[in-house]
Protein backbone atom coordinates (compact mmCIF):
# COMPACT_ATOMS: atom_id res chain seq x y z
CA UNK A 1 0.00 0.00 0.00
CA UNK A 2 1.32 3.27 -0.73
CA UNK A 3 1.19 6.34 1.88
CA UNK A 4 -1.70 8.25 -0.24
CA UNK A 5 -3.55 4.98 -0.25
CA UNK A 6 -2.73 4.59 3.48
CA UNK A 7 -3.67 8.66 4.02
CA UNK A 8 -7.31 7.96 1.97
CA UNK A 9 -8.32 4.84 3.81
CA UNK A 10 -7.37 6.81 7.19
CA UNK A 11 -9.65 9.78 6.17
CA UNK A 12 -12.53 6.84 5.25
CA UNK A 13 -11.80 4.99 8.64
CA UNK A 14 -12.49 8.43 10.99
CA UNK A 15 -15.83 9.48 8.69
CA UNK A 16 -17.00 5.64 9.44
CA UNK A 17 -16.16 5.75 13.38
CA UNK A 18 -17.26 9.68 13.41
CA UNK A 19 -20.33 9.05 11.36
CA UNK A 20 -19.31 12.22 8.90
CA UNK A 21 -19.87 12.18 5.24
CA UNK A 22 -17.10 13.48 3.36
CA UNK A 23 -19.04 16.61 2.32
CA UNK A 24 -20.09 17.45 6.21
CA UNK A 25 -15.97 16.59 6.98
CA UNK A 26 -15.23 18.93 4.13
CA UNK A 27 -17.33 21.77 6.32
CA UNK A 28 -16.13 21.39 9.70
CA UNK A 29 -12.50 20.93 8.36
CA UNK A 30 -12.62 23.96 6.08
CA UNK A 31 -11.23 21.74 3.30
CA UNK A 32 -13.20 22.63 0.12
CA UNK A 33 -15.45 19.49 -1.16
CA UNK A 34 -13.67 19.35 -4.03
CA UNK A 35 -10.14 18.98 -2.76
CA UNK A 36 -11.45 16.48 -0.47
CA UNK A 37 -13.09 14.50 -2.97
CA UNK A 38 -10.11 15.02 -5.26
CA UNK A 39 -7.94 13.14 -2.37
CA UNK A 40 -10.21 10.44 -1.52
CA UNK A 41 -10.64 9.16 -5.32
CA UNK A 42 -6.94 9.17 -5.91
CA UNK A 43 -7.22 12.62 -8.59
CA UNK A 44 -4.96 14.71 -5.89
CA UNK A 45 -1.18 12.16 -5.23
CA UNK A 46 -0.46 14.67 -2.99
CA UNK A 47 -2.44 15.74 -0.03
CA UNK A 48 -0.28 18.23 1.37
CA UNK A 49 0.71 18.54 5.35
CA UNK A 50 -2.03 21.74 5.52
CA UNK A 51 -4.54 20.20 4.63
CA UNK A 52 -4.38 17.16 6.85
CA UNK A 53 -3.56 19.58 9.25
CA UNK A 54 -7.41 21.10 8.74
CA UNK A 55 -8.71 17.37 8.05
CA UNK A 56 -7.13 16.64 11.58
CA UNK A 57 -8.83 19.95 13.20
CA UNK A 58 -12.06 19.02 11.36
CA UNK A 59 -11.62 15.01 13.19
CA UNK A 60 -10.73 16.60 16.56
CA UNK A 61 -7.47 15.06 16.15
CA UNK A 62 -3.72 15.69 15.82
CA UNK A 63 -1.80 14.91 13.18
CA UNK A 64 0.03 12.25 15.08
CA UNK A 65 -3.23 10.76 16.14
CA UNK A 66 -3.69 10.56 12.65
CA UNK A 67 -0.82 8.74 11.80
CA UNK A 68 -0.64 7.10 14.82
CA UNK A 69 -2.42 3.65 12.76
CA UNK A 70 -0.93 -0.03 11.75
CA UNK A 71 -1.82 1.07 8.29
CA UNK A 72 1.50 3.12 8.44
CA UNK A 73 3.69 0.99 9.65
CA UNK A 74 4.34 -0.95 6.93
CA UNK A 75 3.87 1.35 3.45
CA UNK A 76 5.35 0.50 -0.01
CA UNK A 77 9.08 2.47 -0.91
CA UNK A 78 7.75 5.41 -2.66
CA UNK A 79 10.63 6.11 -4.58
CA UNK A 80 11.44 2.87 -6.96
Amino acid sequence: MTAQEAVVERILELCKEREFSINHLAHVSAVPPSTLKNIINGSSRNSGIVTLKMLCDGFGITLTDFFDADIFVNLEQELK
